[in-house]
C-alpha cells in the first residue's frame, strides 16, 4: 500500500544507484534529464540536496573485467567501485552544475562550510564502505532523518523476487528485521536495498530510509510534496 508523507522543505540526502545512472553499460539520459527537472523544481521550495551517486553496472564491469584477468584483493574491488562511483557522480555534478557545489564530496567526514549551493554532489569514499554509508554518514551530520535510496525496485521484498515467484513486498519493515534480510557484512559489488554497513549506522543514528524506484520521478514528487508514493520505509 503507497505511503503519505509530509515532510517539510529542508536538507534530503538522496542516494541515487548507478543502476539509474548507467543501467546496462548506457548513460540513461532520460533518468538525468527527470532528476535535474526535479531538484529544479524543489530547491526553488526551500530544499536542499545531498546527492550520493552510486557505481551500479559501471563498477560490475570493471570488477568483472579485472577478475577475468587475474587475481584481486577485497581493496582492489572496492577502489574500482569507489572510482566508478566517482565518474557517476562527476557526471551528475555536471548536469546540476548550475545549482550544485562545483566540487564532488569524496570525504563524508571533511568541512562542509563551503556549500552554499542548492546541491552537494557526493560519491564513494574509502574501502569497506558503500554509497549508502557515505548518505548515512551525511545525514547524520546534517542532522537529516530521512535518506530516500533510489533504486530500480519498487519495494524491499521478503526474498529475491526475480528467483521466488510468491516474494512478498514490505511497506514499512524495522531495522531490526531488515537488518536480518541483508547480513551484517559488506561485499564489494554487493546488491541489496541499503547496504548492511550503511543499515548499522542509520539504526543507531535514528535515521528512516525510504526506497523508491528512481525510474518513477513522480513518485519522488509525490515524497516531497506530501502525496502518497510506493515503497518500503525501514526505520
Amino acid at each position: 500500500m503507497p505511503h503519505a508523507n509530509a515532510l517539510q522543505p529542508s536538507t534530503l540526502v538522496i542516494s541515487v544507484g548507478g543502476s539509474l545512472v548507467v543501467p546496462n553499460g548506457g548513460i540513461d539520459v532520460e533518468f538525468l534529464k527527470d532528476f535535474q527537472g526535479l531538484i529544479h523544481a524543489h530547491f526553488k521550495r526551500g530544499w536542499r540536496f545531498v546527492v550520493v551517486v552510486g557505481g551500479g553496472g559501471t563498477a560490475r564491469h570493471y570488477q568483472e573485467a579485472a577478475r577475468g584477468v587475474g587475481k584481486l584483493t577485497r581493496d582492489d574491488l572496492d577502489w574500482l567501485g569507489i572510482h566508478s562511483t566517482r565518474l557517476n557522480g562527476h557526471l551528475m555534478r555536471t548536469v546540476l552544475r548550475d545549482v550544485a557545489h562545483p566540487i564532488m564530496i569524496k570525504d563524508p567526514t571533511g568541512s562542509l562550510r563551503q556549500w552554499t549551493k542548492p546541491v552537494l554532489v557526493a560519491a564513494g569514499w574509502k574501502p569497506g564502505w558503500s554509497t549508502d554509508y557515505v548518505a548515512a554518514r551525511l545525514a547524520k551530520r546534517l542532522k537529516s532523518k530521512l535518506v530516500v535510496n533510489l533504486s530500480n525496485v519498487d519495494y524491499v521484498y521478503d526474498k529475491d523476487p526475480r528467483k521466488h515467484k510468491d516474494a512478498e513486498a514490505i511497506c514499512t519493515i524495522s531495522w531490526k528485521a531488515f537488518r536480518r534480510l541483508v547480513g551484517n557484512t559488506w561485499d564489494p559489488g554487493m546488491n541489496v536495498p541499503f547496504d548492511p554497513v550503511a543499515s548499522r549506522l542509520a539504526h543507531h543514528s535514528g535515521i528512516r530510509v525510504a526506497i523508491l524506484n528512481g525510474k518513477n520521478i513522480s513518485n519522488l514528487e509525490g515524497l516531497l510534496t506530501g502525496e502518497r508514493f510506493i515503497g518500503t520505509v525501514i526505520g
